[in-house]
């Protein structure tokens, strides 16, 4: 009983001594400065931020620069941004002074010249003959580069991507429809199906998300659809999901062969990179293609899915090869720019509301590995293997910077 007693005494005498103080460390805001230049790409007409969104990240406290006109292609006045808190300024040199640079294309390499050091630029990374000098350029200027279309959120899902794929995967089957109508001189066929009319044959190459949302619009509008896969589990989940009109095969050369004998349209969504380097349909192929049909190569950016196609812009976007008519435009859905800047802007504006709850760039990247995905420089240093393989940069695992600064 007497040790009973002993030990309360001193549980009460420890209680009433001076103990070490556990405070809760919580998330420290940051005031971030963003700046959105008006697009220099003239046949981009998308913005990454909306004026609503705009209006959400200045009532968190932070600050929006918006070159003058930056979202007029997308129908937003300057009125529309800076009646919400965006400041407008005159000059892309203004807007580059930014901490934090978003854009929808990738930077021009004059624009590279304007940025200053140890900046974040989030935007969209496209291979080309000068990707190489691009990347080399923002090593310099010790920036932290982020690849949009390579951001994951927490499922494990390309949130960008796969908003821009369903509007293009709908976008392509509208595009189809005007150049088999009369009005670009094609045939003059109807994009669907009516009572005692033999309805057009749509062919869709992969089963990706732009290749769900384009045998959407097709079966929607009546058409026969046929789509092609080498995942039997995704040709399956798409079966289930748009239901037994929806014909579905793995690839087959014969079968590819007769549907392209009677194919109105053929959608392409299967990059050169997926095939290792070979071109999925060939020249030969297309050239068994009924005269006035239509070809729509979602993977141009990419290489393309069609040996035969070429890439254009939105100012000639179409040709001829073969008496078949090919529209093979790397940002299709610039041509709805008003939906494709609100589906940015709805992924956009939640991460950089999230990065300034976390303190900034710095701690968001430590802790989430989806946005850690999407970069390709970190403080300079590419950390992206194959661009560098690509280009004959040393890269470093981001990791193991992440650990280091």
């Amino acid at each position: 009983m007497a040790k009973n007693n002993l030990t309360q005494h001193f549980t009460l005498v420890k209680g009433l001594m001076p103990q070490e103080e556990m405070l809760e460390v919580g998330k420290q805001n940051k005031k971030l400065v963003i700046g959105i230049p008006k697009e220099s790409d003239t046949t981009e007409s998308r913005v990454p931020l909306t004026p609503e969104a705009v209006e959400m990240l200045v009532k968190q406290g932070h600050e929006i620069i918006i070159e003058k006109e930056a979202g007029k292609l997308s129908n937003y006045s300057d009125t529309d941004y800076s009646e919400r808190g965006g400041f407008i300024v005159q000059t892309p040199q203004e807007v580059f002074k930014s901490q934090i640079i978003l854009k929808v294309s990738p930077l021009l390499l004059n624009e590279v010249d304007l940025l200053t050091e140890n900046q974040v630029i989030i935007s969209s990374l496209h291979l080309n003959e000068s990707t190489g000098q691009f990347i080399r350029n923002l090593m310099q200027k010790k920036v932290t580069a982020i690849a949009a279309e390579n951001i994951m959120d927490s499922d494990g899902a390309f949130p960008v991507v796969r908003a821009m794929s369903s509007i293009a995967g709908s976008t392509s089957i509208l595009v189809a429809a005007e150049y088999l109508s009369n009005v670009n001189k094609g045939k003059g066929v109807m994009l669907g199906g009516v009572a005692g009319i033999t309805p057009t044959e749509v062919v869709i190459l992969g089963a990706g998300t732009a290749a769900e949302f384009a045998a959407r619009a097709a079966l929607g509008l009546g058409a026969n659809v046929k789509l092609f896969d080498d995942s039997i589990k995704r040709l399956i989940e798409l079966q289930n999901l748009l239901g037994q009109r929806l014909y579905t095969s793995i690839f087959h050369h014969q079968v590819l062969e007769r549907v392209f004998k009677t194919a109105d349209v053929v959608i392409g969504n299967i990059s050169l990179e997926e095939t290792h380097g070979r071109y999925l349909i060939s020249e030969e192929l297309v050239k068994l293609m009924k005269h006035g049909s239509v070809i729509v190569d979602l993977k141009v950016d990419k290489g393309g899915c069609f040996e035969t196609s070429e890439p254009r812009d939105h100012l000639n976007p179409a040709f001829v090869k073969h008496g078949v008519i090919h529209y093979c435009v790397p940002n299709i859905t610039a041509r709805v720019a008003r939906t494709s800047s609100i589906a940015m802007s709805n992924v956009f504006s939640p991460l950089l509301a999230e990065v300034g709850e976390m303190g900034g760039f710095k701690q968001q990247l430590k802790d989430d590995p989806g946005l850690r995905h999407g970069v390709y420089l970190y403080n300079g240093i590419l950390t992206n293997n194959y661009l560098g393989d690509l280009y004959g940069i040393p890269s470093r695992d981001i990791n193991l910077l992440m650990a280091a600064f």
